[in-house]
Protein backbone atom coordinates (compact mmCIF):
# COMPACT_ATOMS: atom_id res chain seq x y z
CA UNK A 1 0.00 0.00 0.00
CA UNK A 2 1.69 2.89 -1.12
CA UNK A 3 0.79 6.05 1.37
CA UNK A 4 -0.41 9.44 -0.33
CA UNK A 5 1.98 12.42 -0.97
CA UNK A 6 1.78 15.52 0.14
CA UNK A 7 3.91 18.01 -1.97
CA UNK A 8 5.66 19.14 1.32
CA UNK A 9 35.76 4.43 31.59
CA UNK A 10 36.18 5.49 34.74
CA UNK A 11 39.80 8.46 35.50
CA UNK A 12 42.14 6.96 37.71
CA UNK A 13 43.45 8.35 41.14
CA UNK A 14 41.97 11.21 43.56
CA UNK A 15 40.53 14.49 42.41
CA UNK A 16 42.89 16.72 41.18
CA UNK A 17 42.65 20.11 42.42
CA UNK A 18 44.05 23.27 40.39
CA UNK A 19 43.05 25.96 41.50
CA UNK A 20 41.55 27.50 45.17
CA UNK A 21 37.79 29.01 45.21
CA UNK A 22 38.09 32.83 45.80
CA UNK A 23 36.65 35.72 47.63
CA UNK A 24 33.93 36.24 49.72
CA UNK A 25 32.42 39.21 48.03
CA UNK A 26 31.92 40.24 44.65
CA UNK A 27 33.36 43.05 43.05
CA UNK A 28 30.41 45.30 43.78
CA UNK A 29 30.18 44.40 47.45
CA UNK A 30 27.64 41.92 47.46
CA UNK A 31 28.31 38.45 50.00
CA UNK A 32 29.37 35.63 47.76
CA UNK A 33 27.77 32.32 48.55
CA UNK A 34 24.30 32.83 47.91
CA UNK A 35 24.33 29.79 45.63
CA UNK A 36 24.33 26.10 45.94
CA UNK A 37 25.93 23.73 43.77
CA UNK A 38 24.22 22.18 40.47
CA UNK A 39 23.49 18.40 40.60
CA UNK A 40 25.78 15.89 39.76
CA UNK A 41 23.66 13.85 37.13
CA UNK A 42 20.06 14.87 35.63
CA UNK A 43 18.44 11.15 37.29
CA UNK A 44 17.80 10.27 33.95
CA UNK A 45 15.77 6.86 34.49
CA UNK A 46 18.48 4.72 32.58
CA UNK A 47 21.63 6.74 33.36
CA UNK A 48 20.90 8.83 36.36
CA UNK A 49 24.86 10.20 36.32
CA UNK A 50 24.46 11.63 33.29
CA UNK A 51 24.35 15.35 32.29
CA UNK A 52 24.17 17.90 35.29
CA UNK A 53 21.62 20.32 37.18
CA UNK A 54 22.12 24.38 37.15
CA UNK A 55 22.53 25.31 33.86
CA UNK A 56 21.57 25.00 30.43
CA UNK A 57 24.38 25.09 27.69
CA UNK A 58 23.54 27.48 24.38
CA UNK A 59 26.64 26.80 22.40
CA UNK A 60 30.38 24.76 22.33
CA UNK A 61 33.36 26.18 20.89
CA UNK A 62 35.67 23.53 20.62
CA UNK A 63 39.01 24.07 19.40
CA UNK A 64 40.90 20.33 19.06
CA UNK A 65 44.70 19.38 18.02
CA UNK A 66 45.21 15.49 17.47
CA UNK A 67 48.40 13.92 17.12
CA UNK A 68 47.28 10.03 15.74
CA UNK A 69 50.73 8.97 15.46
CA UNK A 70 51.51 10.07 19.61
CA UNK A 71 47.25 9.19 20.33
CA UNK A 72 47.45 12.68 21.71
CA UNK A 73 44.67 15.41 22.44
CA UNK A 74 44.89 18.86 23.11
CA UNK A 75 41.55 20.79 23.56
CA UNK A 76 40.38 23.79 24.67
CA UNK A 77 36.54 24.10 24.99
CA UNK A 78 34.31 27.01 25.77
CA UNK A 79 31.37 26.23 27.06
CA UNK A 80 28.32 29.10 26.98
CA UNK A 81 25.47 28.68 29.05
CA UNK A 82 22.68 30.15 31.21
CA UNK A 83 22.24 29.29 35.16
CA UNK A 84 18.84 27.94 35.78
CA UNK A 85 19.54 28.55 39.75
CA UNK A 86 21.98 30.26 41.72
CA UNK A 87 25.09 28.38 41.44
CA UNK A 88 28.36 27.91 43.96
CA UNK A 89 29.43 25.07 41.85
CA UNK A 90 28.50 23.31 38.46
CA UNK A 91 29.85 20.10 37.07
CA UNK A 92 30.79 18.39 33.57
CA UNK A 93 31.07 15.27 31.64
CA UNK A 94 34.15 14.53 30.96
CA UNK A 95 36.40 10.62 30.79
CA UNK A 96 39.95 10.09 30.95
CA UNK A 97 41.27 13.01 29.94
CA UNK A 98 43.13 15.70 32.18
CA UNK A 99 42.10 19.69 33.08
CA UNK A 100 45.55 21.29 32.57
CA UNK A 101 43.02 24.64 33.86
CA UNK A 102 39.50 26.21 34.38
CA UNK A 103 37.84 29.89 33.79
CA UNK A 104 34.51 30.81 34.47
CA UNK A 105 33.58 34.48 33.32
CA UNK A 106 36.94 35.11 32.45
CA UNK A 107 38.22 34.13 36.51
CA UNK A 108 40.42 31.38 37.53
CA UNK A 109 37.89 28.38 38.36
CA UNK A 110 38.86 25.93 41.22
CA UNK A 111 38.23 22.08 39.40
CA UNK A 112 38.39 18.58 40.81
CA UNK A 113 38.08 15.59 38.79
CA UNK A 114 36.83 12.41 40.38
CA UNK A 115 35.64 9.52 38.03
CA UNK A 116 34.08 11.60 35.08
CA UNK A 117 32.56 14.35 37.29
CA UNK A 118 34.35 17.69 36.40
CA UNK A 119 33.39 19.84 39.15
CA UNK A 120 34.21 23.78 39.02
CA UNK A 121 34.09 26.21 41.39
CA UNK A 122 33.71 29.94 39.86
CA UNK A 123 35.54 32.42 41.89
CA UNK A 124 31.88 34.01 42.14
CA UNK A 125 28.78 32.63 42.36
CA UNK A 126 26.87 32.84 39.59
CA UNK A 127 23.07 34.39 39.65
CA UNK A 128 19.88 32.12 38.31
CA UNK A 129 19.40 33.60 34.83
CA UNK A 130 23.05 34.61 34.41
CA UNK A 131 24.76 33.64 30.95
CA UNK A 132 28.34 32.90 31.98
CA UNK A 133 31.09 31.84 29.67
CA UNK A 134 33.49 28.35 30.59
CA UNK A 135 36.75 27.66 29.42
CA UNK A 136 38.31 24.39 30.03
CA UNK A 137 41.67 23.27 29.08
CA UNK A 138 42.99 19.94 28.85
CA UNK A 139 44.92 17.12 27.53
CA UNK A 140 45.80 13.56 27.18
CA UNK A 141 45.08 10.36 25.48
CA UNK A 142 41.11 10.42 24.81
CA UNK A 143 39.56 6.61 24.85
CA UNK A 144 37.15 3.97 24.36
CA UNK A 145 34.20 3.32 26.70
CA UNK A 146 31.82 0.15 26.74
CA UNK A 147 28.82 1.40 27.00
CA UNK A 148 25.72 -0.95 28.79
CA UNK A 149 25.15 -3.51 25.94
CA UNK A 150 28.94 -3.69 25.56
CA UNK A 151 28.94 -1.44 22.02
CA UNK A 152 32.37 0.32 21.62
CA UNK A 153 31.89 4.29 21.81
CA UNK A 154 33.94 7.32 22.69
CA UNK A 155 37.21 7.70 21.02
CA UNK A 156 37.92 4.60 18.83
CA UNK A 157 41.31 4.37 17.13
CA UNK A 158 41.78 1.77 14.59
CA UNK A 159 44.98 -0.96 15.36
CA UNK A 160 46.47 0.57 12.25
CA UNK A 161 46.07 4.12 13.52
CA UNK A 162 44.98 5.10 10.33
CA UNK A 163 41.19 5.87 11.49
CA UNK A 164 40.37 7.71 14.73
CA UNK A 165 36.64 8.71 14.84
CA UNK A 166 34.75 9.53 17.81
CA UNK A 167 30.74 8.74 18.41
CA UNK A 168 29.00 9.44 21.36
CA UNK A 169 25.34 6.95 21.65
CA UNK A 170 24.76 7.43 24.54
CA UNK A 171 27.62 8.47 26.74
CA UNK A 172 30.38 8.66 24.65
CA UNK A 173 31.03 12.42 24.06
CA UNK A 174 32.55 12.81 27.56
CA UNK A 175 35.59 10.67 25.99
CA UNK A 176 37.00 14.09 23.57
CA UNK A 177 35.17 16.99 25.40
CA UNK A 178 33.77 18.17 28.53
CA UNK A 179 30.15 18.79 28.73
CA UNK A 180 26.28 18.15 29.82
CA UNK A 181 26.48 15.05 28.54
CA UNK A 182 22.37 14.36 28.46
CA UNK A 183 20.04 14.63 25.13
CA UNK A 184 18.09 17.14 26.72
CA UNK A 185 20.66 19.88 26.73
CA UNK A 186 20.91 20.61 23.03
CA UNK A 187 22.94 23.38 21.63
CA UNK A 188 24.96 24.90 18.86
CA UNK A 189 28.56 23.68 17.91
CA UNK A 190 31.84 25.23 16.52
CA UNK A 191 34.49 22.48 16.09
CA UNK A 192 37.68 23.11 15.13
CA UNK A 193 40.36 20.64 14.77
CA UNK A 194 43.75 20.77 13.58
CA UNK A 195 45.70 17.09 12.20
CA UNK A 196 48.70 16.27 10.02
CA UNK A 197 48.98 17.54 6.93
CA UNK A 198 47.01 14.79 4.58
CA UNK A 199 44.77 14.05 7.08
CA UNK A 200 41.41 15.07 6.72
CA UNK A 201 39.15 15.85 9.86
CA UNK A 202 35.39 15.86 9.46
CA UNK A 203 33.11 16.57 11.86
CA UNK A 204 28.70 17.61 12.25
CA UNK A 205 27.55 20.68 9.84
CA UNK A 206 29.28 22.72 7.21
CA UNK A 207 32.99 24.19 6.87
CA UNK A 208 33.04 27.55 7.97
CA UNK A 209 36.13 28.17 6.13
CA UNK A 210 38.18 26.09 3.62
CA UNK A 211 40.84 24.23 5.19
CA UNK A 212 43.76 25.94 5.69
CA UNK A 213 47.91 24.22 6.63
CA UNK A 214 50.72 26.09 8.14
CA UNK A 215 53.71 24.01 9.10
CA UNK A 216 52.59 20.70 8.36
CA UNK A 217 49.33 20.82 10.31
CA UNK A 218 45.44 21.56 8.79
CA UNK A 219 43.04 22.97 10.68
CA UNK A 220 39.49 21.97 10.10
CA UNK A 221 36.85 24.25 10.91
CA UNK A 222 33.10 23.13 11.33
CA UNK A 223 30.00 24.98 12.76
CA UNK A 224 26.72 23.00 13.83
CA UNK A 225 24.04 26.22 13.85
CA UNK A 226 20.91 24.31 14.72
CA UNK A 227 20.97 22.60 18.13
CA UNK A 228 22.28 19.02 18.53
CA UNK A 229 22.03 16.74 21.41
CA UNK A 230 25.94 15.63 22.71
CA UNK A 231 25.68 12.24 21.75
CA UNK A 232 25.66 13.10 17.98
CA UNK A 233 28.44 15.18 17.63
CA UNK A 234 31.02 13.46 15.59
CA UNK A 235 34.62 13.59 14.58
CA UNK A 236 36.69 11.45 12.35
CA UNK A 237 40.35 11.57 11.01
CA UNK A 238 41.72 9.58 8.34
CA UNK A 239 42.68 9.96 4.69
CA UNK A 240 39.31 10.36 3.62
CA UNK A 241 38.20 10.97 -0.24
CA UNK A 242 35.23 13.40 -0.28
CA UNK A 243 32.38 13.45 -2.62
CA UNK A 244 30.15 16.55 -2.60
CA UNK A 245 26.88 16.78 -4.47
CA UNK A 246 23.67 18.35 -3.28
CA UNK A 247 20.06 17.51 -2.13
CA UNK A 248 16.17 18.53 -1.80
CA UNK A 249 15.45 20.18 1.49
CA UNK A 250 12.60 21.48 1.06
CA UNK A 251 9.55 21.19 -1.45
CA UNK A 252 8.36 24.31 -3.18
CA UNK A 253 5.03 25.77 -2.47
CA UNK A 254 4.22 26.73 -5.93
CA UNK A 255 5.81 26.90 -9.25
CA UNK A 256 7.30 30.59 -8.80
CA UNK A 257 9.36 29.36 -5.34
CA UNK A 258 12.74 27.48 -5.89
CA UNK A 259 13.31 24.30 -4.20
CA UNK A 260 15.49 24.64 -1.33
CA UNK A 261 18.76 22.48 -1.33
CA UNK A 262 21.42 22.05 0.45
CA UNK A 263 24.94 20.24 0.20
CA UNK A 264 26.38 16.72 0.15
CA UNK A 265 29.37 16.17 1.83
CA UNK A 266 30.06 12.31 1.95
CA UNK A 267 33.81 10.84 3.22
CA UNK A 268 34.81 7.32 2.77
CA UNK A 269 38.25 6.24 4.23
CA UNK A 270 40.12 5.76 1.40
CA UNK A 271 39.78 2.22 0.56
CA UNK A 272 36.22 2.74 1.12
CA UNK A 273 35.85 5.25 -1.33
CA UNK A 274 34.44 2.53 -4.62
CA UNK A 275 32.91 0.18 -2.08
CA UNK A 276 30.77 3.37 -0.60
CA UNK A 277 29.66 4.62 -4.17
CA UNK A 278 25.92 3.17 -4.24
CA UNK A 279 25.72 4.58 -1.23
CA UNK A 280 26.70 8.16 -1.48
CA UNK A 281 24.91 8.14 -4.42
CA UNK A 282 21.46 7.28 -3.00
CA UNK A 283 21.20 10.47 -1.02
CA UNK A 284 20.02 13.28 -3.23
CA UNK A 285 17.24 10.36 -4.23
CA UNK A 286 16.93 9.17 0.08
CA UNK A 287 16.50 12.69 0.44
CA UNK A 288 13.79 13.72 -1.42
CA UNK A 289 11.61 11.24 -0.79
CA UNK A 290 12.09 11.63 3.23
CA UNK A 291 11.39 15.97 2.56
CA UNK A 292 8.17 14.33 0.69
CA UNK A 293 7.36 11.94 3.42
CA UNK A 294 8.75 13.60 6.06
CA UNK A 295 8.66 17.10 5.45
CA UNK A 296 11.31 20.25 5.13
CA UNK A 297 14.73 19.12 6.19
CA UNK A 298 15.61 20.33 9.83
CA UNK A 299 19.75 21.31 8.71
CA UNK A 300 21.85 22.91 6.53
CA UNK A 301 23.67 20.10 4.84
CA UNK A 302 23.82 16.36 4.59
CA UNK A 303 26.03 13.37 4.15
CA UNK A 304 28.21 10.35 5.17
CA UNK A 305 31.43 9.24 6.84
CA UNK A 306 32.02 5.60 5.80
CA UNK A 307 34.93 3.45 7.83
CA UNK A 308 35.98 0.45 7.07
CA UNK A 309 34.50 -2.66 8.51
CA UNK A 310 35.42 -3.23 12.62
CA UNK A 311 36.60 0.47 12.83
CA UNK A 312 32.99 1.27 14.50
CA UNK A 313 30.46 -1.63 14.27
CA UNK A 314 27.82 -0.41 13.87
CA UNK A 315 25.88 2.43 11.81
CA UNK A 316 25.12 5.45 13.62
CA UNK A 317 22.97 8.61 13.12
CA UNK A 318 25.67 11.28 13.61
CA UNK A 319 24.17 14.69 13.25
CA UNK A 320 23.75 15.98 9.39
CA UNK A 321 27.11 12.92 8.90
CA UNK A 322 25.89 9.40 9.42
CA UNK A 323 28.70 7.41 10.27
CA UNK A 324 28.62 3.68 8.52
CA UNK A 325 30.83 1.05 9.80
CA UNK A 326 31.91 -1.16 6.29
CA UNK A 327 28.89 -1.04 3.71
CA UNK A 328 26.35 -3.40 5.32
CA UNK A 329 24.64 -1.36 8.11
CA UNK A 330 25.23 -3.81 11.23
CA UNK A 331 23.56 -6.83 9.43
CA UNK A 332 20.86 -4.73 7.39
CA UNK A 333 21.31 -4.03 3.78
CA UNK A 334 23.15 -0.93 2.28
CA UNK A 335 19.82 0.83 1.42
CA UNK A 336 18.09 0.33 4.61
CA UNK A 337 20.84 1.17 6.47
CA UNK A 338 21.37 4.51 4.84
CA UNK A 339 17.49 5.07 4.54
CA UNK A 340 17.61 4.48 8.66
CA UNK A 341 20.05 6.98 9.43
CA UNK A 342 18.78 9.92 6.86
CA UNK A 343 15.21 9.31 8.93
CA UNK A 344 16.81 9.66 12.48
CA UNK A 345 17.72 13.60 11.09
CA UNK A 346 13.91 14.32 11.96
CA UNK A 347 13.41 11.37 14.77
CA UNK A 348 16.11 11.40 17.25
CA UNK A 349 18.14 14.69 15.96
CA UNK A 350 15.64 17.25 15.47
CA UNK A 351 13.14 15.60 17.50
CA UNK A 352 15.22 14.07 20.59
CA UNK A 353 14.36 12.27 23.25
CA UNK A 354 13.80 14.06 27.05
CA UNK A 355 15.54 10.89 28.36
CA UNK A 356 16.64 8.08 26.99
CA UNK A 357 13.52 5.94 28.39
CA UNK A 358 12.21 7.80 25.30
CA UNK A 359 14.63 5.89 23.02
CA UNK A 360 11.79 4.21 21.11
CA UNK A 361 10.90 8.09 19.40
CA UNK A 362 13.81 7.57 17.53
CA UNK A 363 14.47 4.22 16.43
CA UNK A 364 10.61 3.10 15.79
CA UNK A 365 10.28 6.60 13.42
CA UNK A 366 13.64 5.14 11.67
CA UNK A 367 13.01 1.73 11.23
CA UNK A 368 9.24 2.72 10.37
CA UNK A 369 10.90 4.78 7.70
CA UNK A 370 12.67 1.18 6.15
CA UNK A 371 9.48 -0.46 5.87
CA UNK A 372 7.83 2.71 3.69
CA UNK A 373 10.66 2.63 1.70
CA UNK A 374 10.67 -0.47 0.92
CA UNK A 375 6.84 -0.30 0.30
CA UNK A 376 6.99 2.27 -2.05
CA UNK A 377 10.12 0.61 -3.84
CA UNK A 378 9.11 -2.65 -5.39
CA UNK A 379 9.96 -4.31 -1.62
CA UNK A 380 7.35 -5.74 1.03
CA UNK A 381 4.79 -3.64 1.90
CA UNK A 382 4.38 -2.36 5.28
CA UNK A 383 1.88 -4.24 6.46
CA UNK A 384 3.92 -7.75 5.44
CA UNK A 385 6.78 -6.35 7.74
CA UNK A 386 4.36 -5.91 10.72
CA UNK A 387 3.60 -9.00 10.02
CA UNK A 388 7.25 -10.52 10.50
CA UNK A 389 7.80 -8.46 13.04
CA UNK A 390 4.85 -9.64 14.73
CA UNK A 391 6.08 -13.37 14.91
CA UNK A 392 9.55 -12.01 16.04
CA UNK A 393 10.38 -13.31 19.55
CA UNK A 394 12.67 -10.63 20.42
CA UNK A 395 10.17 -7.73 19.86
CA UNK A 396 7.71 -8.93 22.79
CA UNK A 397 11.12 -9.03 25.46
CA UNK A 398 9.86 -5.90 26.83
CA UNK A 399 7.38 -2.74 26.21
CA UNK A 400 9.38 -0.19 23.98
CA UNK A 401 8.33 2.18 25.85
CA UNK A 402 10.00 1.09 28.86
CA UNK A 403 13.16 -0.69 28.72
CA UNK A 404 14.09 -2.53 31.53
CA UNK A 405 18.07 -0.89 31.91
CA UNK A 406 20.62 1.03 29.98
CA UNK A 407 21.11 -2.34 28.37
CA UNK A 408 18.19 -2.30 26.84
CA UNK A 409 18.10 0.65 24.56
CA UNK A 410 18.83 -0.22 21.29
CA UNK A 411 17.27 -3.95 22.01
CA UNK A 412 14.48 -5.40 19.19
CA UNK A 413 11.37 -4.18 20.84
CA UNK A 414 12.78 -0.62 21.10
CA UNK A 415 13.35 -0.72 17.06
CA UNK A 416 10.31 -3.27 15.76
CA UNK A 417 7.81 -3.26 18.52
CA UNK A 418 8.09 0.22 18.22
CA UNK A 419 7.93 0.46 14.43
CA UNK A 420 4.82 -2.03 15.10
CA UNK A 421 3.28 0.86 17.42
CA UNK A 422 3.39 3.65 14.67
CA UNK A 423 1.69 1.02 12.24
CA UNK A 424 -1.54 0.35 14.64
CA UNK A 425 -1.86 3.89 14.79
CA UNK A 426 -1.41 4.28 10.84
CA UNK A 427 -3.78 1.63 10.69
CA UNK A 428 -6.89 3.03 13.19
CA UNK A 429 -6.10 6.71 11.66
CA UNK A 430 -5.88 6.20 7.85
CA UNK A 431 -2.91 6.53 5.99
CA UNK A 432 -3.35 10.28 4.51
CA UNK A 433 -4.19 11.34 8.57
CA UNK A 434 -1.30 8.64 9.54
CA UNK A 435 1.26 11.10 7.28
CA UNK A 436 -0.50 14.55 8.72
CA UNK A 437 0.46 13.03 12.18
CA UNK A 438 4.39 12.13 11.58
CA UNK A 439 4.71 15.85 9.50
CA UNK A 440 3.16 17.57 12.13
CA UNK A 441 4.97 15.89 15.22
CA UNK A 442 8.86 16.34 13.33
CA UNK A 443 7.45 20.34 12.69
CA UNK A 444 5.63 21.26 16.04
CA UNK A 445 8.87 19.70 17.97
CA UNK A 446 11.46 20.58 15.46
CA UNK A 447 15.03 21.09 17.14
CA UNK A 448 13.52 20.28 20.44
CA UNK A 449 13.23 17.35 23.10
CA UNK A 450 9.73 14.94 23.39
CA UNK A 451 8.52 12.28 25.63
CA UNK A 452 6.67 9.28 24.91
CA UNK A 453 3.95 10.93 26.87
CA UNK A 454 3.89 13.92 24.72
CA UNK A 455 3.84 12.24 21.40
CA UNK A 456 1.02 9.89 22.43
CA UNK A 457 -1.13 13.15 23.51
CA UNK A 458 0.10 14.96 19.98
CA UNK A 459 -1.59 11.35 18.30
CA UNK A 460 -5.21 11.80 20.67
CA UNK A 461 -5.14 15.77 19.82
CA UNK A 462 -4.70 14.93 16.21
CA UNK A 463 -7.56 12.35 15.89
CA UNK A 464 -11.12 11.68 17.17
CA UNK A 465 -10.11 7.62 16.93
CA UNK A 466 -9.77 5.79 20.45
CA UNK A 467 -6.16 4.90 20.58
CA UNK A 468 -6.08 3.45 24.06
CA UNK A 469 -5.65 -0.09 23.08
CA UNK A 470 -2.59 1.37 20.77
CA UNK A 471 -1.38 2.34 24.40
CA UNK A 472 -1.99 0.00 26.44
CA UNK A 473 -1.53 -3.44 24.63
CA UNK A 474 1.33 -2.46 21.97
CA UNK A 475 3.13 0.72 23.46
CA UNK A 476 3.57 -0.30 27.27
CA UNK A 477 1.86 -4.21 27.29
CA UNK A 478 3.71 -6.76 28.57
CA UNK A 479 2.12 -9.58 26.85
CA UNK A 480 1.83 -9.83 22.95
CA UNK A 481 -1.39 -9.62 21.39
CA UNK A 482 -3.00 -12.53 20.43
CA UNK A 483 -2.95 -12.03 16.71
CA UNK A 484 -1.66 -8.80 14.45
CA UNK A 485 -5.07 -7.14 14.86
CA UNK A 486 -5.28 -7.68 18.21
Amino acid sequence: MQLPRRPRPALLGAALVLALAGTSCTTDGTPNGFGTPGAHGLRDPLFPKLGNGGYDVSHYALDLDYDPAAHRLKGTAEITAKATQDLSAFSLDLSRLTVDGATVQGEQAAASQAGTELTLRPRKDLRKGETFRTVVRYSGEPGRLTNADTDQEGWLRSEDAKVSVAVGQPTGSMAWFPGNNHPSDKATYDIKITVPEGQTAVSNGELKTPPRTRNGRTTFDWQTREPMASYLAMLAVSDFKVWRSEAVAELADDEETPVRKVPVYAAAEASMDAPSLQLRQRIPEMMEWAVLNFGPYPYDSIGSVVLRKGDVGYALESQTKPVYSGITGGGNSLEDAQLHEIAHQWFGNSVSPKSWRDMWLNESFATYAEWLWDEDHGGASAQEQFEEAFEDDRNWAFPPAAPPGPANISDHPVYGRGAMVLHKIRQAVGDEPFLEIIQGWAADHRHSNASTADFTAYVDERTDKDLSDVWESWLYGDDQPSTPEG
